[in-house]
């Protein structure tokens, strides 16, 4: 493959000006960033790659005031947005633009109706489909460094320049399989803002270790993982700067009533303890005081019996079947704790959702319904119509 035709580096307004006014008359862009967060709660942007095929440009976004041209660009509803994992990228530019690129198009996502795995990284979709083998001389560039070198530019172009030159290789292989449209309920979820609101009553469903506590203890922890959070984001610092997950588990286990408590619970820093225990405590209080009936609870699942285990056997069958047929992975249609589930009588599942409903969803629930059934036809295992059933 060809290079794109023209690199440049952006970091005057005005050149970002022209280069916006450039691509504006592009079918697609595609589009991939460059951040630090090891040290904030928000991702600190260091660098922007655009490219069309025929352009390729790295945006200074240090040296930028007014994202105002970006913006237009990259919510103009007439150019698609193309990524690969979109989920980080589209992070950046909410809290950037304060709302989404749209519409958009993610390569990883479309790579699994290839058959090429759930999360194929980019060097490995750049190799498999054009033949390219990346440089990975600068994965743990410090991006916020100024200047950047030669060698950093051009390693940060080729993520634009070769996802530029997958885009329509893909788009047509998919359009020609039939399966290019399967993928907009995906793009368009990708463009939710609502899935970079953090919702302050369900942060305490992260915190690894919370199935071990029950009661008032989960609400405690629901308190104590929102005030975690808020602070987290007012100070843009990491959550675990702002209190660690087993601080957190320690006190809504323990249940401390006053600052001397509070300040015997191992692990605990005493700066913490010191300019936050009023509040910690508060926490406490708040929930123990709170009605039951909006205490959290954990989704403990009921272990299912032989004959339920062996049912999610079969439905599993009926999704291998389905998987050969369209030669995708098992897994880029469900999953098995995801069947599991769908024999407990939950029914707000992926598969049940946009084009895998379409191709297993359906079949599943017909088979529940007894609509269907598993054969053996020419020493072959065969879903088939149960006409009478259906009548």
């Amino acid at each position: 493959m060809k290079p794109a035709m023209t690199a440049l580096f952006i970091d005057q307004q005005e050149s970002l000006s022209r280069l916006c006014e450039q691509l504006s008359d592009s079918e697609f862009i595609a589009v991939d960033t460059e951040f630090m967060r090891e040290h904030t709660y928000f991702p600190q942007l260091a660098l922007i790659q655009l490219g069309n095929g025929e352009v390729t440009a790295c945006i200074d976004p240090l040296a930028i005031q007014d994202f105002g041209p970006l913006k237009a660009l990259l919510i103009d509803p007439s150019i698609t947005k193309v990524f690969h994992a979109a989920g980080q990228d589209m992070e950046v530019f909410y809290y950037l633009f304060g709302e989404l690129p749209t519409p958009v198009y993610d390569t990883q996502v479309a790579a699994t109706l290839q058959g090429l795995g759930d999360q194929i990284g980019y060097a490995n979709l750049v190799q498999e489909m054009l033949g390219v083998e990346l440089d990975k001389s600068h994965t743990r560039t410090n991006w916020l460094q100024r200047p950047l070198s030669d060698s950093q530019i051009r390693y940060a172009e080729d993520d634009a320049r070769y996802l530029a030159q997958i885009y329509p290789i893909q788009r047509r292989q998919l359009e020609q399989q039939g399966r290019l449209e399967w993928l907009n309920d995906d793009f368009q979820q990708i463009s939710d803002p609502a899935r970079f609101r953090p919702d302050l009553n369900t942060l305490w469903q992260r915190i690894k270790g919370n199935n071990k506590l029950k009661g008032v203890q989960l609400a405690i922890l629901q308190k104590l993982a929102a005030w975690r959070e808020q602070r987290a984001m007012d100070r843009d610092i990491p959550r675990r700067r702002a209190a660690a997950d087993n601080v957190l588990l320690d006190i809504a286990r323990l249940r401390p009533k006053n600052i001397q408590a509070l300040g015997r619970i191992r692990g605990i820093p005493e700066s913490l303890v010191n300019k936050h225990g009023k509040t910690l405590l508060q926490c406490v209080a708040d929930a123990e005081n709170s009605d039951r009936a909006t205490w959290p609870q954990l989704n403990r699942p009921k272990r299912l019996d032989a004959k339920q285990d062996a049912l999610v056997d079969v439905l599993s069958a009926i999704i291998k079947l389905n998987a050969q047929q369209h030669q995708i992975n098992f897994s880029t249609l469900t999953s098995r704790k995801d069947l599991e589930n769908m024999v407990r009588g939950e029914r707000d599942l992926p598969i049940l959702q946009g084009w895998r409903l379409h191709h297993g969803g359906e079949q599943l629930i017909s088979f529940l319904n007894g609509e269907n059934s598993l054969q053996i036809v020419n020493h072959h295992l065969t879903l088939t119509s149960n006409p009478h059933k259906q009548n």
